[in-house]
């Protein structure tokens, strides 16, 4: 390719502030923690910059890689049964906060479910462009592919993991809807995934008691509806504007995970809810330009590789910030970007080093103007089916 397009300015300034954003925040919600746990109040938050270093390394080396290497089947296999082959491993393990998520190398950790989604996401663009004919044949194209990605959410399921599981399956489900997958298979999965909820949910203690909390946190208020009660208040104290920079004080021991998974109920005290609202704008407006970019993605299988990616993104990212402010369950989901740890850190930075480089190869759009007969996004005539033609 001749002339280049230069990167896309509007999404590096848009990942830039929500990096920015969260080592403000880390910095605020983790002195108190740092200093009891690590005898230093800097401690978790100089290991956060580190970590964002290393992130932004990986996006620098990931953008620079033209993204069409990703689409051999060997990349795609690869990083397919890597992500599986250490799923497996960590199952043997020992039990860290009684569950296995995290490989220990030394003072480092990396969770292998982190590299799991992304390599789902590879792989789903990857099956629906180069299995397009056979893939509207329920066994033919759909049963080998559920078997693959489930295998993947059944080994992140057993860590136990329920959230990333959830997160992985609704991002695949998306990506199998613009695929052109027929309704009645869409809502046949929909129907299976039911009574897996039921004995992963109502049969699991402690994942019903979220529940419960959910429905009625001031029930227990000390007990299972603790934590939710806890980010409540958090948020609801802060008003429009906030208590102010570092004044919170639900961060004092009374938050469980203030920098982590509840990192958005420290915004919400100490920037109140214009600050809050920015966060929503921000994550916004990656969405906006992610989809922008796949859209105008130069092949279908980048366009779906996008699309996947910046789903992938946002909807833990909303999903995160709809549990702290009790709109769903509380659930174990860090907030991208944002909250303290290494391997969501790195893996989110390197997967939008891949969506630039999709925008750096980018010339079309995507348009609704001439729908194929099988329901694909791209016509007949593109490598990959969907429910939408490309434009040319």
């Amino acid at each position: 390719m001749g002339n280049k397009i230069p990167y896309d300015q509007g999404l590096i300034a848009v990942v830039l502030a929500l990096v920015g954003f969260g080592l403000i925040m880390v910095f605020s919600a983790s002195t108190v923690v740092s200093g009891e746990l690590h005898g230093s109040q800097s401690r978790i938050f100089t290991r956060q910059l580190v970590l964002v270093i290393v992130g932004l390394l990986a996006l620098m080396v990931t953008m620079r890689i033209d993204y069409h290497f990703y689409r051999r089947a060997e990349v795609v296999y690869c990083t397919l049964l890597g992500s599986g082959a250490l799923l497996v491993y960590i199952l043997f393990t020992p039990i860290a906060s009684g569950v296995h998520r995290w490989i220990r190398l030394g003072p480092a950790s990396f969770q292998p479910s982190e590299l799991a989604k992304l390599a789902v996401v590879l792989f789903t663009a990857f099956y629906l462009v180069t299995r397009q004919k056979q893939f509207h044949f329920f066994w033919r194209g759909l049963v080998p592919y559920l078997i693959v990605v489930g295998a993947v959410i059944l080994l992140v399921l057993a860590e136990p993991d329920l959230g990333t599981a959830a997160s992985i399956a609704l991002s695949a489900s998306l990506l199998l809807f613009l695929g052109g997958l027929r309704y009645r298979y869409l809502l046949g999965l929909m129907l299976i995934s039911l009574p897996a909820l039921y004995f992963l949910v109502v049969r699991v203690p402690y994942r019903l008691n979220r529940i419960l909390a959910f429905i009625d946190p001031e029930k227990d208020p000390y007990g299972i509806g603790y934590q939710i009660r806890q980010s409540l208040i958090a948020v609801g104290s802060g008003g429009w504007n906030g208590l102010g920079y570092a004044q919170g004080t639900q961060k004092l021991f009374f938050l469980p995970e203030p920098h982590t998974d509840f990192i958005y109920a420290v915004v919400g005290e100490e920037l109140g809810f214009l600050g809050s609202v920015a966060m929503i704008v921000l994550f916004s407006l990656l969405f906006w330009r992610g989809a922008r970019i796949a859209m105008r993605a130069d092949t279908p299988f980048g366009t779906y590789l996008g699309l996947g990616i910046v789903c992938m993104i946002v909807f833990q990212a909303f999903i995160n910030m709809s549990m702290v402010t009790s709109l769903l369950p509380t659930k174990g989901l860090p907030l991208p970007f944002v909250s303290v740890g290494g391997s969501s850190m790195i893996i989110t930075m390197a997967a939008v080093g891949i969506l630039l480089n999709i925008s750096r190869q980018g010339s079309g759009w995507v348009t609704p103007d001439s729908q194929s007969k099988d329901g694909s996004f791209f016509g007949s005539s593109g490598e990959g089916g969907g429910r939408y033609s490309k434009g040319v």
